[in-house]
């Protein structure tokens, strides 16, 4: 372990506190300082109370664990520090690797959670074994870091949503002490701000690289690359940090960066043959994967591609027979569904002439340049398009969001038909979906075995075009329906094993609602909608809802008022609502909801509406959070 800080001069420690009169009111560098020192406290009182009057007397936490755990000015806190040894201690020894992963992300940084499950998979923290899946598995990790409060939910109230929330927050306090821990058990390093070739660390297996780092090129070539496993960058993208030396690199984390391109991808692709996880997601400069990569990433397990401007994979994906989670194609907005488009080729040329005219070099300027081909009408879809060959990628658990609108170059057009040899397959997000393919798709997934998340983009006015699903998945937990469905389809309420459920529908009745209430699983419903039947959104039925924690609703039309029925929705936490219009809204039976902690308002509203809440939340057992945010 590495020499602590003993009794260090910190200069505003050992000063008396400022005289009243010389105190000013504190610059807005000042109160940055101060709010990330507060940050590092990770909420815990004890440690607040600790740091109020450095933060007073000008500390900018520099050094901020080692002078707490070691000045004598914070000898109050020994009796925490020794719990926190402890406590790691006590931590299973499968978990800790997890835990000191934490580091690689910064400061209040949102962290997906499938990114760090899907990280931890690749790294070979979180494996499969004869009960468990590595994604379960890692599951189960990340819920066992919520329940230490290692990872938070800003804001939360509810641990239940806590832990079924898809990103986090590392606690302030405690990514502090991750950092501050010996080589010998915490492997990250990173660069940051600036430094010289003296003073940064010249080795490690998990690299990341901060925003605020001057991208000095002769301090990164002074390191050892050699024992590299993971490489994560935020902010912006250099060519040179990808080196030949780099060969062992099992993760390559690149989301949100800027300035990658094309060329930087295909070099990514040509030295790095051992990478499990890879992951340019949302940069936006990159048009296509190069042909190689079935050919040189044969150990490929998780790609992310989504939010980029790829929007066809190339013929060599089918190669990568490890692959087991694709992310790809972008969002497509409500507005999208609810107005009648039609897919326009006129500016392209035939069917048959596309497949056949040009040959290779059409096909590879398709490949690479298919975006700017594409009118604005069909680029749109959201989604991405597979070449047929999928149904040979039988490693495949997820894939989302397919595009299998019909094509116009025959010889690429997916069939759906090949879904069904994916038995291995948990989630699928689908867009594009029509009256030509919509048989097709139901066919490839009715009875599917091991299907848990569905999601479903539809084109306009598609009536009735699940109804062919038959027999539903059974293990069916997550089902998303976009666009305009007219009603959902009956089988939707044999679904015994849903536990979330998202519709955003042109048009929602009660009828839709009704159907759902005695799903014995559903603990998440999200509804949004442009119109309602009718004036009064009401959740009605003695022991209705019973195991939902998490209600939200999304409107842009009027509704006069949700009500909740006597007995119903006995273990709702959380109550979210987002509406253009606020003002005239009224809630009935809000004190009925016994285990109720948090409504959320997202919205225009008035005073009225703010006293309507307070005095129905008065009622109530409990004290419940209010959050108010105006438009």
């Amino acid at each position: 372990m590495p020499a602590r800080l003993r009794h260090a001069h910190v200069p505003f420690l050992s000063s008396p506190v400022r005289e009243e009169a010389s105190r000013q009111d504190p610059s807005p560098a000042e109160v940055e300082s101060a709010k990330s020192v507060l940050h590092k406290c990770g909420g815990l009182p004890k440690v607040i109370v600790a740091v109020a009057d450095s933060i007073a007397a000008g500390w900018n936490g520099i050094n901020f664990m080692q002078v707490l755990e070691n000045h004598q000015a914070f000898s109050s806190l020994r009796e925490l520090f020794s719990w926190v040894d402890s406590y790691f201690e006590s931590c299973p020894d499968s978990l800790k690797p997890c835990i000191f992963y934490l580091s690689i992300f910064p400061a209040n940084h949102d962290i997906r959670r499938r990114r760090l499950v899907r990280r931890w998979i690749a790294e070979g923290y979180s494996m499969d074994n004869k009960e468990n899946t590595a994604e379960e598995k890692g599951g189960e990790f990340f819920e066992n870091l919520c329940y230490r409060n290692m990872v938070q939910v800003p804001g939360s109230t509810s641990l239940s949503y806590l832990t079924r929330m898809s990103s986090c927050h590392v606690n302030g306090f405690f990514r502090e002490y991750i950092m501050s821990r010996s080589m010998e058990e915490n492997l990250v390093f990173a660069l940051e701000g600036h430094c010289s070739v003296n003073t940064v660390q010249h080795t490690g297996r998990h690299l990341t690289i901060g925003s605020t780092w001057d991208r000095d090129k002769s301090v990164y070539q002074s390191i050892d690359l050699s024992r590299l496993r993971s490489l994560t960058v935020f902010g912006k993208w250099e060519s040179f940090f990808i080196s030949d030396k780099m060969s062992l690199v099992r993760v390559l984390d690149l989301e949100d960066a800027s300035s990658v391109t094309n060329a930087d991808l295909e070099v990514m692709v040509e030295l790095l043959p051992r990478l499990k996880f890879l992951s340019v997601r949302r940069c936006k400069e990159i048009t296509y994967l190069p042909d190689s990569i079935g050919r040189r990433l044969k150990q490929l397990q998780t790609l992310d591609i989504r939010h980029t401007s790829i929007i066809q994979f190339p013929k060599s994906i089918t190669m990568l027979q490890k692959l087991q989670h694709i992310s790809a194609g972008g969002t497509v907005p409500m507005e999208d569904y609810s107005t009648a488009t039609t897919t326009s080729v006129e500016s392209l040329p035939p069917p048959q002439e596309a497949a056949t005219t040009g040959s290779k070099s059409f096909q590879r300027l398709w490949t690479r340049h298919g975006q700017r081909l594409l009118p604005k009408s069909f680029r749109n879809n959201g989604g991405i398009r597979m070449p047929r060959g999928i149904g040979k990628m039988t490693a495949l658990h997820n894939i989302s969001v397919l595009d299998i609108s019909v094509i116009f170059i025959a010889s690429m057009r997916l069939n759906l038909e090949e879904l069904k040899n994916l038995t291995q397959l948990r989630k699928l997000g689908v867009c594009g979906v029509n009256g030509e393919n919509c048989k097709e798709l139901c066919s490839a997934i009715s009875g599917h075995p091991h299907l848990e998340s569905l999601s479903v983009w539809l084109n306009t006015d598609q009536d009735g075009c699940l109804d062919a699903i038959s027999p539903p998945p059974e293990q069916l937990e997550n089902l998303e329906i976009y666009g305009h469905l007219g009603k959902l389809p009956a089988w939707t309420k044999q679904l015994s094993n849903l536990k979330k459920m998202k519709l955003r529908l042109t048009m929602i009745t009660q009828h839709e609602v009704d159907l759902l209430k005695d799903l014995p699983s559903l603990h998440t419903l999200r509804l949004s909608f442009k119109e309602f039947q009718y004036g009064e959104l009401r959740f009605k039925g003695v022991g209705a809802f019973r195991q939902l924690l998490v209600l939200e609703i999304a409107c842009n039309c009027r509704i006069q008022s949700i009500a909740f029925e006597s007995m119903v929705m006995w273990s709702l936490e959380v109550l979210k609502i987002h509406c253009s219009n606020l003002s005239s809204l009224k809630f009935i039976g809000l004190q009925g909801l016994n285990d109720l902690r948090e409504v959320s308002l997202h919205g225009s509203y008035d005073d009225k509406l703010k006293q309507h809440l307070q005095s129905q939340l008065g009622e109530h057992k409990r004290e419940i959070k209010l959050v108010l945010k105006p438009n």
